[in-house]
């Protein structure tokens, strides 16, 4: 007879002692550009939505990492406002994923006190995703451990575009005046308003940029770039990247 293993699992500390995690110094907000799903299903003779599959399930191995060492805000790039450009049955799929992967997780999310959220234009999803979503936000919406942050249908261009036009509008109402506006006031408006700006950007298979995400908010951020393919993507990886930020020293301009 098959059993499902539990989402959250109780493991002991890793032994590895040249890439130990301290307890403290932990990362508040760790964000992710999950990329490289498509060139590991190309590797293996599959089709790109086998990567995709795959990627979703690396998805809670990590926030059960993330929940395991007290991570507070883990944001995912799930789906840019460029990846609409792709082929129709991938985009389609790619649509699917969120209610398949919350049908699966989200009772165990909700028992090990996880919230979920999202950020980008929300409205401009499909309505079987949006519902998909919406629920799991209701769900979850008291639980006040790991936030699970999915960047859907988001661009950071567009969102700080859309912020400046906000800003504009309450000008032009009065409701703000040009020496209220500096960049507390300015963060208020994208889409991130009331989440501290990440700590950690981490990027899989190889790839050294931003690709349009949190263009704003990653300004004084760590970097950490892997060759690993998100697929393949695991926590020890994750634990050598927080290793590796806490051996860092963030000056934020200073000396």
């Amino acid at each position: 007879m098959s059993m499902r293993l539990p989402f959250f699992k109780n493991k002991q500390e890793e032994t590895d002692d040249s890439c130990t995690v301290e307890t403290t110094n932990i990362p508040k907000h760790v964000a992710i550009i999950m990329d490289g799903n498509g060139r590991w299903a190309k590797k293996r003779g599959l089709p790109r939505i086998a990567g995709h599959k795959e990627g979703m399930n690396v998805v809670k191995e990590i926030v059960r990492s993330a929940t395991h060492y007290k991570v507070e805000i883990l944001t995912l790039y799930a789906f840019s406002t460029e990846n609409w450009k792709r082929p129709k049955s991938e985009v389609e799929f790619l649509m699917k994923l969120p209610k398949e992967f919350l049908h699966t997780y989200l009772p165990e999310l909700i028992e090990e006190n996880v919230r979920i959220d999202t950020i980008g234009e929300f409205d401009g999803l499909p309505l079987h995703t949006k519902e998909a979503i919406q629920y799991a936000k209701e769900q979850t919406k008291d639980n006040d451990g790991l936030l699970l942050n999915f960047a859907l249908n988001y661009g950071s261009r567009f969102e700080i575009m859309r912020a400046i036009k906000q800003v504009y509008t309450d000008m032009q109402k009065e409701d703000l005046s040009i020496d209220q506006f500096d960049e507390e006031v300015f963060s208020k408006y994208l889409y991130t308003n009331g989440l501290s700006d990440p700590d950690l950007l981490i990027r899989t298979s190889g790839e050294q940029r931003l690709s349009n995400f949190l263009l704003w908010q990653l300004a004084y951020a760590e970097f950490w770039f892997t060759d690993v393919l998100w697929p393949d993507f695991s926590e020890e990886v994750f634990k050598r990247a927080l290793h590796d930020y806490q051996q860092r020293k963030r000056r934020y301009g200073g000396i």
